[in-house]
């Protein structure tokens, strides 16, 4: 995908929503930034232009489906969440507070708009796989999005679900795979090499394509195609930077989850998206 790093240099909207993530962790001084930075334009696009939803009723029935299944990128969730009207952006900054339905990791009922309820890792997806084959057999509209993170699909839940999905011909699920390269203590090469993952996808049934994560034309255009196969699910394998958008940040396993933060890191944080 080439350098990552020297393309897409971020809009004002994607700075914003950043700021938003910012915000949320300001209050309590730790939150993942990391896993949420790589996610913000794959989200941004999914509910500006691909995903039927009705903020105003969240559970409106013939709504499509997002699962965040990498729950601890929810701050780029909540940030879009509360940006589509989905709840005030005013509770943003009493994220993690004891009183607060923005928690670490997303809780379905918890907060408007939240589907499932994630955390333990490799979940998402065989949720997802339900939705879509209930979906299938009742003869209903709605789609299922489920987001990955590439860590997470070392979990073999994730690839039992996968077999199942393919087997169903579940053609209304979409999978994508936030695929940073890094996991919380290192490397994905290092920890355990996914490659080649494209393959992987493709040899459980699955129609795949590779795309520059932060690329919102891309992104735009490749949601305007779905679904790749009508007979088969979809795998989006978007390359990502962890962190994109801080500089001193970026591609550092380090930044996965930061506590403790000071006033003066708050403040670098949010001089990189001036």
């Amino acid at each position: 995908m080439g350098d990552l790093s020297l393309m897409n240099i971020l809009d004002d909207r994607s700075k914003e929503l950043r700021k938003m993530v910012i915000q949320m962790i300001e209050s309590d001084r730790r939150g993942h930034i990391g896993p949420a930075l790589s996610l913000i334009e794959i989200i941004r696009v999914l509910y500006d232009s691909f995903l039927k939803y009705d903020s105003t009723n969240p559970y409106w029935s013939e709504r499509d489906r997002f699962i965040l299944s990498k729950g601890h990128g929810c701050l780029a969730l909540y940030a879009v969440l509360a940006d589509k009207g989905f709840f005030s952006k005013d509770i943003l900054s009493d994220f993690c507070s004891i009183d607060s339905p923005l928690g670490g990791h997303p809780e379905r009922r918890k907060a408007p708009g939240i589907e499932a309820t994630t955390g333990a890792l490799g979940h998402g997806l065989p949720m997802g796989v339900g939705m879509a084959l209930a979906s299938k057999i009742r003869k209903e509209k709605f789609r299922v999005v489920v987001m990955v993170g590439d860590g997470e699909i070392n979990e073999g839940s994730v690839w039992e679900a996968a077999m199942s999905a393919s087997k169903h011909q579940l053609s209304n699920l979409i999978v994508m795979i936030d695929y940073n390269k890094l996991q919380s203590y290192g490397p994905t090469k290092e920890v355990l090499d996914l490659e080649p993952l494209a393959e992987k996808w493709s040899s459980f049934g699955f129609e795949v394509e590779e795309i520059d994560g932060h690329d919102i034309n891309a992104l735009i255009e490749l949601t305007e195609r779905l679904p790749l196969n009508n007979r088969k699910p979809t795998a989006i394998i978007c390359h990502t930077i962890k962190g994109k958008g801080i500089s001193f940040a970026e591609g550092k396993a380090e930044w996965h989850h930061k506590s403790g933060l000071k006033p003066e890191e708050i403040k670098a944080l949010y001089d990189c998206l001036q």
